[in-house]
Order: structure tokens, then sequence, then C-alpha cells
């Protein structure tokens, strides 16, 4: 039987309704195989452990035939190909569990494979957003967030963040396609709800009887 780990949610992505006034205007999730590459480093690790495997056949190749050397070095490939198989796998759990929603007030991320969170980011809280994007289109957006108006935790919302910024964390939506498409949208919609102004409620005074 199918489960739906997110069934109770009002609406996919988001842990409540929208309120009045508010719209969804893109949602979508990383790409796991760019994520992969770029969040866990894949072909980094992939080269290492290849590396291991050319200096222990070279090495050993001083003492016994080449491929008596490269039969030994093996062990490398074989435990390269285990810890990239887990990283894939580990990038495609998080990339289906990841919803990033741009609505016409807010950016919101719904991260967490294990440990799920929303992060409700509104558009007055953004200071500037970061573009990075690949040659195949996918790409990654940044946000830098007003100084002392939200502490993220580098830790609990990786890989979900701008790599190495940790003193001020900076959530990002990951690896996402089309990521152009998704930048000029936030930025209309950012320019559009900081343009508007904020109105707010003050009690009216008590009324004074008249003498």
């Amino acid at each position: 039987m199918s489960h739906d780990d997110f069934q109770t949610e009002p609406v996919r992505g988001l842990p409540e309704n929208l309120p009045a006034g508010e719209e969804i205007l893109w949602q979508g999730q990383p790409d796991w195989w760019a994520l992969a590459r770029e969040s866990l480093s894949l072909y980094w690790v992939a080269g290492y452990f290849a590396f291991l495997f050319a200096w222990r056949t070279i090495a050993g190749a001083a003492g016994e035939s080449w491929a008596a050397s490269a039969n030994a070095a093996s062990f490398f490939l074989v435990l390269g190909a285990i810890v990239c198989a887990l990283l894939v796998l580990i990038a495609y759990v998080q990339a289906k569990s990841t919803v990033y929603t741009l609505t016409n007030r807010r950016v919101a991320l719904r991260i967490g494979a294990a440990l799920t969170m929303t992060l409700n980011l509104p558009f007055r809280q953004i200071a500037n957003a970061t573009l990075a994007k690949r040659a195949n289109g996918t790409g990654t957006i940044a946000l830098e967030l007003l100084p002392g108006d939200v502490t993220l935790s580098y830790i609990m919302t990786w890989p979900h963040v701008r790599p190495w910024r940790m003193k001020q964390t900076e959530p990002a939506l990951r690896c996402i396609p089309e990521v152009e498409k998704v930048a000029a949208l936030l930025a209309d919609a950012a320019e559009t709800a900081v343009a508007e102004p904020v109105i707010s409620r003050i009690p009216a005074p008590d009324a004074v009887a008249a003498e």
C-alpha cells in the first residue's frame, strides 16, 4: 500500500492554507542528480577513490605484476562505488522530500527527509538574492536575510543553503531546473510585495463623554 508522508499538508509543501490574497506562483524540487554532484561532491568522491586505486596499482607493480597489483587495488573501486551509491541515494531522498514554494508574499522551503521542517521567508526579510547558474540550466538561488531577523542553523538546513556561509546562513533553492525563470519570478514578486505599504492597525482611542 502506498503511503504519503505529507498527506496531512493542506497545501503541498506548506503547513497551512494560504491566507487571503496570497497565491502560489511556482513550486519545484531540486534536481537529484545535480544535488548529488554539487552538494555531496559526487565527482570529487569518485575521483578520490579512483586516485587511491591508481596509486595502489602503481605502487604495488614494483613488487608484483600489473594485473595482480590492479586486482589487489580493486578494493578501492568497490568501496568507492558503494560510497557513491549511498551519496546518490541521499541526494535522491533529499530532493524528493523537498518542496520549494514561491508565492506573491514569500519563499517557503519544506526540507528534511528524516526531520521535516518548513522555512517561511517573507520578502521583507530578504535583503538580497544571488543566482548561480550551470550550463545545463539548473542552478541555485541563495537568499541573504536581513541581519537579526532570522537565525538559521547551517547544519539543520543543509544542503538547502549557500555553501560555506556559516556565520550568516543563507537558505537556498538548490539545484533547481530553469533557474533563470524562477529567479525572474522571484524578483518581480519581491519588488511588488516590498513596494506595497505596510499598514499597522492602531487601537481606536476610548470615546470621551461629551460634557
